[in-house]
């Protein structure tokens, strides 16, 4: 089985500003705003949703291949994911574009001014599914990304009969109600947070009924609360994993999917295939970045059976 994981691949630029942002705005100049902020710290860290479950797939023993857009900045980027594990024959580069960048300022309590800059990404849709030599004993994970790309995707797993995973993520907003029935029409799996779960019924007028009748699983992730996976006529309650520390919850969500499908494709049940995704996803947690975690698959395991206080099914990963 291969596991072809399509999405963002991204720079994120973090930068912190030591005073409040809103005490550089003078409310009588809003209709004329020139402000610069002369911060403290800026660290360049990897990112892209698509990217990042790949990452996180690799240190669970997997070798992913990513599929996606990227510029002509990409090479210190394919070195790391490519040392990481991750196969990224995948990656198409478009020169006359810089990869995906996110950039944000975040003050002192929290306000942030942040800009996107989509970048090779806007070229997603050049990249298709044709030059991976999928086949229907393969998974297509189809993350956040350009939006026509998304749905091109979908469509092309349909036509090659290959199970897919739905996971819209924030582009919800830039679909409209018919292309997100379309987007999931056929799919293995559709899995959204709280928000994007509420969003996408209003867009699409579904009750959880009717979603569960074009799909076979829903995930629905409640941050701090866990996850709900309906399935079956059932509904199974997955728990968080408490983490050490706290430090950044950028790329949680990317972490749980990676564990979760991990724990799929060796034909874990769903309950401990959430789990793994619970542990997967503080991992990330703990560290400062969604690229920034490391463990190999043994102390993963070692892990898990620590939190969850069983071990049902672990011996299967490591075959």
């Amino acid at each position: 089985m291969k596991l072809v994981i399509t999405g963002s691949i991204a720079y994120d630029y973090l930068m912190t500003f030591p005073g409040r942002i809103t005490d550089q705005i003078l409310p009588d100049k809003l209709d004329h705003i020139s402000l610069s902020f002369l911060v403290d710290t800026m660290k360049k860290q990897q990112g892209g949703t698509g990217a990042n479950i790949a990452y996180s797939l690799a240190l669970l023993g997997e070798k992913p291949l990513l599929v996606g857009a990227a510029g002509q900045d990409f090479e210190p980027y394919r070195c790391f994911l490519d040392n990481a594990g991750v196969n990224t024959a995948g990656v198409v580069i478009f020169p006359e574009a810089f990869t995906a960048s996110f950039f944000a300022n975040t003050d002192q309590v929290g306000n942030q001014i942040c800009s996107f800059y989509s970048g090779a990404m806007q070229f997603a849709g050049k990249v298709t599914l044709n030059a991976s030599d999928v086949s229907s004993e393969d998974w297509v994970v189809i993350s956040p990304n350009d939006p026509e790309a998304m749905l091109m995707l979908s469509d092309e797993c349909r036509l090659m009969n290959v199970p897919f995973i739905c996971d819209p993520g924030q582009q919800i907003a830039r679909f409209s109600g018919d292309d997100l029935r379309r987007f999931i029409a056929q799919a293995k799996l559709l899995i959204l947070n709280e928000y994007e779960y509420d969003l996408f019924l209003e867009k699409t007028g579904f009750q959880k009924s009717e979603i569960l009748s074009v799909v076979e699983v829903l995930i629905i992730t409640l941050g701090e609360k866990g996850a709900q996976i309906f399935y079956n006529d059932q509904i199974i309650e997955i728990p968080v994993a408490r983490p050490k520390i706290i430090s950044d919850p950028t790329g949680v969500g990317d972490a749980f999917r990676a564990g979760l499908i991990k724990g799929r494709c060796y034909g874990l049940s769903w309950e401990t295939a959430g789990r793994m995704g619970s542990l997967a996803a503080t991992y990330v947690l703990e560290t400062e970045g969604p690229q920034s975690h490391h463990y190999d698959l043994g102390q993963f395991i070692d892990r898990y059976i620590q939190v969850f206080g069983e071990s049902e099914g672990m011996d299967k990963l490591c075959k």
